[in-house]
């Protein structure tokens, strides 16, 4: 009974009341499936929002869910860490680099960023798309979450969201 039944009991009300969530929260573009809410992605293109680091598998592999456990005095994650603030003194000189940036999430598939972190990549996403960063910052205002009942969690951008709706609105410049 608790071996067969009660899991299709459950599995039965999840499908009827929360289907979307019951079903991994998948997003479609034109009939194809393109990602979930829940599972971060890659973007390196210089025109998108960069996700936070992931050393899940060979990145944002969900079935190999896991940080790098490497400590704070470990030299590679030194160095990784270095090499990411640089180029992002490069990328917006001046400017406070907002720890989400250089840091990875614990699961290695978080898909969201701060808001600062989403702020600091506006310079260069709007430059790639032609467009100004005020268009680009209403979209990243757009997408992003507050906290759950006003005190729950932190507030967050969904990375591939945002890309999609950039995708549709100012999509990349040809150069």
């Amino acid at each position: 009974m608790f071996g067969v039944l009660y899991p299709l009991a459950i599995t039965a009300v999840a499908q009827i009341l929360f289907r979307d969530k019951a079903n991994g929260q998948i997003i479609e573009r034109n009939g194809k499936i393109v990602g979930s809410k829940i599972v971060g992605q890659n973007f390196n293109a210089a025109g998108y929002f960069h996700s936070r680091h992931s050393y899940a598998g060979t990145g944002y592999d969900a079935t190999s869910s896991g940080g790098s456990n490497y400590a704070p005095t470990n030299k590679l994650l030194i160095d990784r860490v270095r090499g990411d603030v640089g180029k992002m003194r490069n990328e917006n000189p001046g400017q406070a680099i907002p720890v989400g940036l250089v840091t990875a999430s614990g699961s290695g598939l978080d898909p969201e960023l701060s808001p600062a972190a989403a702020e600091f990549q506006v310079p260069r996403v709007a430059k790639e798309r032609n467009t100004s960063e005020t268009e680009i910052r209403s979209v990243v205002q757009k997408f992003t979450r507050n906290r759950q009942f006003g005190i729950l969690g932190e507030p967050g951008v969904n990375v591939l969201e945002l890309n999609l709706e950039l995708d549709r609105t100012h999509p990349v410049a040809v150069k």
